[in-house]
């Protein structure tokens, strides 16, 4: 293959045109949606008709999809969210259908536009304005934003009720750090009541309310598998709430699958749920009179089913496999048949050319052959863990290992351009969902409290040795560790823990100083990901040395590529700086021992294509110079 059909496969899979966030608009007549056909994110109208487009925004909306939107009920405009070059510091905006903008709310800090009233007059916002995560009413008649919660930890999950009269959300008073409550409260924040659902050190949240308004669709975990409940606020209940008042739950799904509902169906006598099988997801309808629920007939991968439906009663599907783009499709629940409404593209490639993987398990208890370089531990409890292996079909073939970010987050069987890029590029990857992942159960995740960079990494390295071992086909001198945010850390902490399996790695975005990590990330950040799972600093302090990778840059053995917005609310561009920093202080040198890219008008990652082809050719050039691997093309663009 010549450079310049390398460097088309480069482009082409960066421009490959990816939805996001569908949204059915209240008539049922059209679908809002996010897409970046223009080469960045913007905001489209889809026909479901014939699957044409019609682009709203242009250059308004973030470039990266990290807060959605939402249809105003009059279906005449959209509320929108704007930052300033991926900063995440959002101002609501309303955009008309002829693509006119207008400010709705400014405050200082990040606001979430969580729900817009039925009434059409009413936003409910959660803002860090004054520190912390709390909620927001703001009434567009009068322009008037009111404060409506005033909790030390964050709230989330804000919901209005059908009238407007109630709020519901989530948020947490207790002393355990993991516990979440569902609490409804009067629209303006009064009365608020602890509707007490789950067991303290659980987390239950609110989802959707009823058409009637005195049923709450909530997720909770306190049998450890996330489940559906329905929960009776007409005061009839078998049980109570903080006061008093009568509650009754009941409950749906949990007992075999991790499942998270949704929303209430139309007439409320059915909702929609989200049910995990290892790495595939699956949209679930549940009667909610009979409890009968039936899972909707998908291919393996991740499907979803949005709120609303379209005008002739059927739903609307995202769905997406590791080798098939995400598209959007219409489901008749009466039939069980799909529709696709608006096909992904695939430019000069084809599915066939992009790569299933395999599905690998392993026995781990958190340590692995490799000696640990910084810190040392005794065996864990035993876990089966399972990962996802894409082969690229190169003989002998260096590998990549992919560990997800989150930490609260699972790799699944969803197409992604920069696997499929390095499969083309002759590299195959492991993907691995080491403890602590979602997907299942609570017990799961939180066997990572307390313990970042403790038997969560040495599952990431047995996850090595056992592909290494198992296919002989993978170059053991060839490995590299690649990982952005949360996966990052886990790049950097492999590099600095088990340096004898790696010969290059790759930290995007990445924690290297968890004291710095706490100090400078988003307040909401700082209480439900810092303190939740590592405890406050000033108590733990040895906890936060002694698992933060830039303690032992000197560990570092192989080549290491550290890049890194410099407007991530997230994990700040200091990590990227700190790390930077010590590598120089141990000795090493940059351009030889560790090269250094910071990303301009970017946060936490964007979306932008020209953005896109700069991450793929940063990679690409550093593995082929660090690693190399004979390039193999997942499609033939002379075809």
């Amino acid at each position: 293959m010549s450079d310049s059909d390398e460097t088309d496969v480069l482009r082409e899979l960066a421009k490959l045109p990816t939805i996001a966030s569908p949204r059915v608009s209240p008539d049922g007549e059209t679908v809002a949606l996010y897409y970046d056909v223009t080469g960045r994110n913007e905001l489209h109208l889809c026909d479901p008709e014939d699957g044409s487009l019609e682009q709203l925004s242009d250059g308004d909306v973030p470039r990266s999809v990290r807060a959605g939107f939402e249809w105003d009920p009059s279906g005449d405009r959209l509320y929108y969210h704007r930052d300033e070059g991926g900063d995440e510091q959002h101002d609501v905006w309303a955009m008309s259908l002829d693509g006119e903008s207008v400010p709705v709310v400014e405050m200082e800090g990040q606001i979430r536009l969580n729900d817009v009233g039925e009434d059409g007059e009413t936003l409910l916002l959660g803002s860090s304005r004054d520190g912390q995560m709390n909620l927001y009413r703001h009434d567009l008649p009068s322009g008037e934003t009111t404060k409506v919660t005033d909790y030390e930890r964050a709230v989330a999950a804000g919901a209005l009720s059908p009238d407007g009269d109630r709020i519901a959300y989530a948020t947490n008073e207790t002393d355990a750090y993991e516990n979440t409550d569902v609490y409804v409260a009067d629209v303006d924040g009064s009365n608020a009541r602890n509707l007490g659902i789950g067991d303290v050190g659980a987390e239950a949240v609110p989802v959707d309310w009823g058409p009637d308004g005195e049923r709450l669709l909530v997720a909770d975990n306190t049998t450890d598998l996330g489940r559906s409940g329905i929960v009776d606020l007409s005061g009839d209940g078998a049980g109570t709430d903080d006061a008093g008042n009568a509650v009754d739950v009941t409950w749906f799904g949990g007992d075999e699958f991790e499942e998270s509902p949704s929303h209430f169906l139309e007439g409320g006598d059915r909702f929609v749920a989200s049910r995990t099988r290892g790495a595939v997801t699956v949209p679930v309808v549940y009667d909610a009179e009979t409890g009968d629920g039936r899972e909707l007939d998908f291919s393996a991968g991740v499907a979803n089913v949005t709120d609303g439906r379209l005008a002739d009663d059927r739903l609307l599907a995202y769905r997406t496999t590791s080798s098939r783009r995400p598209e959007l499709v219409a489901y008749d629940l009466d039939a069980d048949a799909t529709e696709t409404l608006f096909d992904a593209e695939y430019g000069p490639f084809d599915p066939d050319d992009f790569v299933e993987p395999e599905t690998v398990s392993f026995a781990s208890d958190g340590v692995p052959e490799t000696p640990a370089r910084a810190v040392e531990h005794d065996p864990y409890e035993e876990f089966e863990i399972e990962g996802l292996l894409f082969d690229s079909g190169r003989r002998p073939s260096p590998l990549i290992v992919n560990p997800h970010g989150g930490p609260r987050h699972h790799d699944s069987r969803r197409f992604s351009y920069r696997v499929q890029f390095l499969l083309s590029r002759g590299y195959s990857v492991l993907q691995v969902n080491y403890r602590g992942s979602t997907g299942r159960g609570r017990e799961f995740v939180e066997e990572l409290y307390d313990d970042w960079g403790g038997a969560e990494q040495g599952d990431v390295a047995t996850g090595v040795e056992h592909v290494l071992g198992e296919y002989d086909w993978l170059d053991e001198d060839r490995v590299a560790v690649y990982g952005g945010s949360y996966g990052g850390y886990s790049a950097n902490w492999q590099m600095v823990q088990y340096p004898d399996l790696y010969a290059a790695g790759i930290t995007w975005v990445g924690v290297s100083d968890l004291f710095d990590m706490y100090e400078n990330t988003m307040p909401h950040f700082r209480t439900e990901l810092m303190v939740k799972n590592l405890g406050e600093p000033d108590d733990n302090e040895a906890t936060y040395r002694e698992r933060s990778p830039v303690t032992y840059v000197e560990n570092v053995a192989a080549p290491l590529l550290i890049v890194h917005g410099v407007n991530d609310p997230r994990v700040p561009v200091s990590q990227a700086r700190i790390l930077r920093d010590a590598l120089d202080d141990a000795g090493s040198v940059e351009g030889d021992d560790y090269e250094y890219e910071e990303l301009g008008e970017e946060g936490h990652g964007s979306g932008d294509i020209d953005q896109k082809i700069r991450s793929l050719e940063l990679i690409d050039d550093f593995l082929d110079r660090r690693i190399g691997a004979e390039r193999t093309a997942v499609a033939s663009l002379d075809d």
